[in-house]
């Protein structure tokens, strides 16, 4: 399944596709699922929330960021193992190592929920070519619900592997977060990050204001890919397009969220995405779709994207439907590459991030996939 939504007029495209297609991403088998306890205790903290993982290859250590907005404990990252058999492919445990504070430019902890400058992690990318972390905040501002909740920017933040405040990626105007129905909604924020040899790439949840409303049954919903060089300029924003949700909530009229979770990179220009959607009444629901920057429309320049110019968004493959795998399915928010197996192929690693609720857990999925890095 290929999706791309044409329009009449592509204006500012990014670089023409090569001659030479590059193999799809494929997955090739289950290879495993393991979980942790639902609300362990590890040294004086509250696992869960588990939103980013990923994992340095030189050291075979994984990173695991956590969304709880110091509810049980600070703003916080998690070191440990995933066990793989090389030969066989089988997944057969996951461990954590340590835990690490995650702490701003003067050496203090983030605030906690519902404070000015509070931070809410969504995503974690450990950098081999600079030997740091990159990590996704969604920040927080006010709408209808919580009229209350301050600004807190969102951003796409440097730390050292200690945890410690190294700076920030340069924030596009268009993602400012404010306290009026303008720019990205509440939670809608950066939820994907990416860091590949030659950029960072982050994509917000779900649409802003001024880009339409957020998914139906009937529509879809354009999500903004931002695109860094490694030295922390804007290089470029496209539109991933949302699909429509896979159902209706129950009852109708009922609380429906859906968007981008994760992305992964491939190689230069193309990546993994994982839709996930939250619907009342019926649960998650989760596809692995691949996308490509080429030929997409640069709308870095566009502040609304529901009138005017036409634009080309990114092209996306559907890989995998996790709708109906191992069911129920959880909350879907994790996505990194792990070890080369002996067969050649890559394996693939999913985490739910549980909301540090009992009727979901903290599990995670590995396959086996090929076209991979």
């Amino acid at each position: 399944m290929e999706i791309a939504v044409a329009f009449a007029v592509v204006v500012g495209a990014a670089t023409p596709a090569s001659a030479a297609p590059a193999e799809p991403v494929r997955i090739t088998r289950f290879l495993g699922e393991q979980r942790l306890p639902h609300m362990m205790r590890f040294e004086g903290t509250t696992v869960g929330g588990l939103s980013g993982i990923d994992r340095d290859p030189a050291t075979d250590t994984w990173y695991f960021v956590s969304d709880d907005r110091w509810r049980y404990n600070p703003a916080r990252f998690y070191t440990g193992r995933l066990d793989f058999d090389r030969e066989t492919g089988e997944f057969g445990g996951v461990r954590l190592t340590g835990v690490t504070t995650l702490t701003r430019a003067d050496g203090t902890p983030y605030p906690a929920y519902g404070s000015p400058g509070s931070a809410d992690p969504e995503s974690m990318r450990y950098d081999p070519w600079a030997g740091r972390l990159l990590w996704g905040d969604e920040g927080d501002r006010p709408d209808t619900r919580n009229p209350a909740i301050p600004v807190s920017p969102s951003g796409v933040r440097l730390a050292d592997i200690q945890g410690h405040s190294v700076g920030e990626m340069g924030l596009p105007s268009n993602l400012r977060l404010t306290d009026t129905e303008s720019g990205p909604r509440r939670n809608f924020g950066f939820e994907g990050l990416a860091v590949s040899a030659r950029a960072i790439t982050a994509v917000t949840e779900g649409p802003r204001f001024e880009d339409g409303p957020v998914p139906t049954t009937e529509r879809g919903a354009p999500a903004r890919i931002t695109v860094w060089s490694r030295q922390g300029s804007v290089r470029g924003q496209y539109v991933y397009p949302i699909d429509p949700l896979p159902a209706a909530p129950v009852p109708s009229g009922g609380d429906a969220d859906s968007g981008v979770s994760e992305i992964l990179p491939i190689d230069g220009h193309r990546y993994l995405a994982l839709e996930r959607s939250w619907i009342q009444g019926v649960g998650y629901r989760v596809k692995l779709y691949e996308f490509d920057l080429r030929g997409a429309t640069n709308v870095l320049a566009r502040d609304d994207l529901s009138e005017g110019v036409a634009y080309q968004p990114v092209r996306k493959r559907l890989v995998y439907d996790l709708g109906t795998f191992r069911p129920p399915v959880q909350n879907l928010e994790s996505l990194a590459w792990g070890p080369r197996l002996a067969s050649g192929e890559c394996t693939l690693v999913m985490g739910s991030d549980d909301n540090f609720d009992q009727s979901e857990v903290t599990q995670f999925l590995a396959f086996g996939a090929t076209g991979c890095p």
